[in-house]
């Protein structure tokens, strides 16, 4: 997929580290006590005064009607057609729910629909809902397809922390009346475990579309190849609007659970347990080379959470598992762009973002397999069982999104007259992530 492609799809869809990163940037982001970088990242995206998402009320776009791929010729025109709605619009990015709606939510509704225990009611979970297109999809496809006793019976619930962004989805699933009676939207973090009161122990189900890019993440430091991983603070320069990093051993417990789950610890371990030559520790020290890491600590604090709360939940998510031209050092590194005036500026700093920049991770699905595992309670079980054979809690795939259209959706409906796809063809960074409890699997 080109950069240009992921654009369309996104937005429109140095090298060397200073000790101290400079930037100036509002002291309500960090103030005068210092801050982990998920609490910076958080508060640019999400602060309600000055956030990404709580400011830029047109960030995330809705069509008026559906694209009739059908009536393009090709490549040429799709991509024709989409420029003329980010000029007409004006908004940083049309999700794929919305460019290929309803197929896109259509897809994921059958899904559901094949998997779901339908003898018993439908609850489905969608946290950070966007305009609602999926929200609305989704109950019609119920509404047509399945029977109507779970229709009538359905429920949906938009978990969504922006004020904008909620009152949005109640006036998209409010343009077909019947639908009203089973949806609400509770405006809530998600990852505040109190939100969800005694939680939900029924079976239901969990969807969370391009909701893992932006979640917050940790970055941790090591000054070259052998010394073990920092955790990153920030913190004000005295009597300046600049902000430095500042390195710290690792005592954040959120940030040394991620990395035990992810096995950063592992390779520092096996480092130290093995003969470490001494050519190779002086030219670690002589030729230093900085290595920096961005861990999913939001994710890892959202599914912490949803496990809790919903111990029988089934989940599908999808998302970026790959950044095209990525200029912020550190694996698993973010995408920082703002969108003025119709043009997309790239940052090579994350302290740029200021509440007016979109900042995005590309998804590990790996690393997401196994922090899923990890909160469902398997992984641990696993290490303590002295049972020869553990059985797996959860059952999980991992499918890009043309082959997860290909199982569930309509392939032909986005599909242009002379047989380009942009669904299919232009998404191949996209894949989708669907878990479920042994227990729901007949």
């Amino acid at each position: 997929m080109t950069f240009s492609s992921l654009r369309a799809a996104k937005i429109v869809y140095k090298r060397h580290f200073r000790w101290h990163l400079h930037c100036f940037l509002s002291t309500d982001i960090v103030g005068d006590k210092p801050i982990l970088v998920r609490d910076f990242i958080r508060s640019a995206l999400y602060d309600p005064n000055h956030g990404y998402f709580s400011k830029m009320s047109g960030s995330v776009g809705q069509l008026e009607s559906s694209i009739r791929f059908n009536q393009l010729q090709g490549r040429v025109a799709y991509l024709q057609r989409l420029s003329n709605l980010y000029k007409q619009h004006d908004i940083s990015w049309f999700t794929p729910v919305e460019l290929f709606k309803p197929w896109y939510a259509f897809g994921i509704a059958e899904a559901i629909m094949r998997t779901a225990n339908l003898s018993i009611p439908l609850k489905i979970y969608e946290i950070g809902g966007g305009s609602g297109t999926c929200a609305k999809c989704i109950l019609d496809y119920m509404m047509l397809n399945a029977p109507a006793k779970v229709y009538n019976n359905m429920t949906y619930v938009s978990v969504e922390i922006s004020q904008s962004l909620a009152k949005k989805q109640l006036q998209t699933v409010g343009e077909v009346q019947s639908h009203l009676s089973k949806f609400r939207v509770e405006r809530r973090d998600a990852t505040d475990r109190s939100g969800w009161g005694n939680g939900d122990h029924e079976p239901c189900w969990v969807i969370m579309l391009e909701v893992l890019d932006n979640l917050p993440h940790d970055l941790v430091y090591s000054p070259n190849q052998v010394s073990p991983w920092m955790e990153v603070w920030l913190e004000k320069v005295k009597d300046s609007s600049q902000v430095s990093e500042v390195y710290k051993p690792i005592q954040d417990s959120l940030i040394a659970q991620c990395v035990k789950i992810i096995g950063l610890d592992e390779d520092h371990a096996a480092g130290r347990n093995r003969l470490v030559s001494a050519a190779s520790y002086i030219l670690s020290r002589a030729f230093p080379k900085p290595r920096r890491s961005w861990i999913p600590t939001g994710c890892l604090q959202l599914l912490e959470v949803l496990h809790s709360a919903l111990p029988k939940m089934s989940l599908i998510a999808s998302d970026f598992s790959y950044l095209p031209e990525v200029s912020i050092p550190g694996d698993r590194a973010p995408l920082v762009s703002t969108k003025k005036h119709g043009r997309t500026t790239d940052h090579g700093n994350y302290l740029d973002a200021k509440g007016d920049a979109d900042i995005f991770f590309p998804t590990d699905f790996w690393l997401l397999e196994r922090i899923d595992h990890y909160c469902s309670g398997w992984s641990n079980e696993q290490k303590t069982s002295s049972s020869l054979k553990s059985v797996k809690k959860r059952r999980t795939i991992i499918l890009d999104t043309a082959s997860f259209m290909d199982e569930f959706g309509l392939p032909s409906k986005t599909r242009t007259r002379d047989g380009y796809n942009p669904l299919l063809d232009d998404f191949k960074n996209t894949k989708f992530y669907v878990s479920v409890p042994t227990h729901n699997i007949t």
